[in-house]
């Protein structure tokens, strides 16, 4: 008897059957699954007015920073200051050798004493020539004369007595004081150093704290932007055009005194091809120095009946940005949209969006056009956004 291939065939129909009863049972799971409408979560668009600001990197200025030189030639004999240290106005920071000024000033008083004497001879003989001339006991000559004389010694006295009062100046000269309160920089000349005129007079800088300037540079291009919203009304300016500026320190940290805009540059510079802007900020505990790089955030503008939408609506395809919308049927819409400025997580939406309408936040992935959505989780919108920014 031959053998049978029936034990061989078993295990291959049972293999078989499993196969076909599995895959009865899962098609329709796979088509249930796939009739299901996808889950979402939505944000509902609110327009608002909507405060915006402009970010720049600025860089901190003395609003008073003064070279101290010396007025007069000499040796300079000693530093009065700490270097670095806080000065008051008036407090001296250097003295010059004295001595040669000492004795200008005997000098000119000398002077002065000697044409004072002249001056008293010549009135005296002024007065006794004067009567005789009026009795013609004496020529006219004479008279004249002795009224030259007089002048002449009179005019030599207010030259002897301006003398004494530059070598006086000249003396207090020595002694170099700090016109403003303020920080002190290094000195530039040492004890024992000959100080002379002109750019070899100067002996330091004061750099007053209070106020302090923020200076940044805004460019062309950033102009012209402002100005294109400005006209289409996407932008408005605070009233009187008061801009208030925010000081954000390196570490991250905001400056407790916010600033006023006092200079805009009408030139553009050549070299930079920017306008220089500079806003005043009170600095009444000094923390503020000269030469510190901060970020200054222009405040004050209003983007009038905003409209945005998070940061995770908003993705990014072949023709630009898009979003995807869900209609009053709940069916899904693909909306290409223009992005315009970053806002406190949130973009700014120039064009795509109508106030009201509902955008997908999560779940965009399984999103077709057409299809319907369900919306899994409660509705947010930017009002209430807005609301809980400002409760914290």
């Amino acid at each position: 008897m031959k053998n049978s291939p029936l034990p061989l065939l078993l295990p291959l129909i049972f293999a078989m059957s499993v196969l076909l009863q599995t895959a009865g049972c899962g098609r329709p799971a796979q088509e249930e699954a796939a009739a299901s409408p996808p889950e979402v979560t939505v944000y509902r668009v609110v327009a608002r007015d909507t405060p915006v600001s402009f970010e720049f990197v600025g860089k901190t200025e003395s609003s008073r920073r003064v070279e101290v030189r010396s007025r007069v030639e000499g040796f300079l004999e000693k530093r009065l200051y700490k270097e670095g240290a806080f000065v008051e106005e008036g407090q001296p920071l250097f003295r010059m050798d004295e001595k040669p000024f000492k004795v200008a000033l005997q000098a000119a008083e000398a002077e002065l004493a000697q044409q004072e004497a002249r001056l008293v001879t010549a009135e005296s003989n002024l007065k006794r020539v004067r009567p005789l001339a009026r009795q013609n006991a004496v020529a006219q000559k004479e008279l004249d004369d002795a009224l030259g004389s007089y002048r002449s010694a009179a005019a030599a006295v207010e030259a002897a007595r301006a003398k004494v009062t530059q070598a006086r100046l000249n003396l207090g000269y020595t002694l170099i004081k700090s016109p403003v309160s303020g920080a002190s920089s290094f000195a530039i000349k040492q004890e024992g150093a000959y100080i002379g005129v002109g750019t070899d007079s100067l002996l330091t800088y004061v750099a007053q704290l209070e106020p302090m300037w923020v200076e940044f540079s805004v460019s062309e291009n950033q102009v012209l932007k402002l100005r294109s919203l400005l006209r289409q009304g996407l932008l408005r300016e605070p009233p009187g055009k008061n801009y208030e500026v925010e000081v954000v320190m390196a570490d991250g940290g905001i400056y407790p005194h916010r600033g006023q805009i006092t200079f805009a540059d009408v030139a553009l510079s050549e070299e930079t091809g920017t306008f220089l802007i500079r806003a005043e900020v009170a600095n009444p505990d000094n923390s503020l120095h000269p030469g510190q790089f901060v970020r200054a955030l222009i405040k004050g503008a209003v983007r009038p009946n905003a409209i945005l939408v998070p940061q995770r609506a908003v993705q990014q395809g072949a023709q630009g940005s898009f979003v995807w919308v869900v209609d009053a049927r709940g069916k899904a819409e693909f909306r290409p949209v223009e992005v315009g400025p970053w806002y406190e997580k949130q973009w700014f939406i120039d064009d795509g969006l109508e106030n009201g309408e509902t955008v997908v936040v999560d779940g965009a992935l399984r999103l077709r056009a057409g299809i319907p959505v369900q919306i899994t989780s409660p509705e947010r919108d930017a009002e209430t956004d807005a609301n809980t920014a400002g409760r914290t």
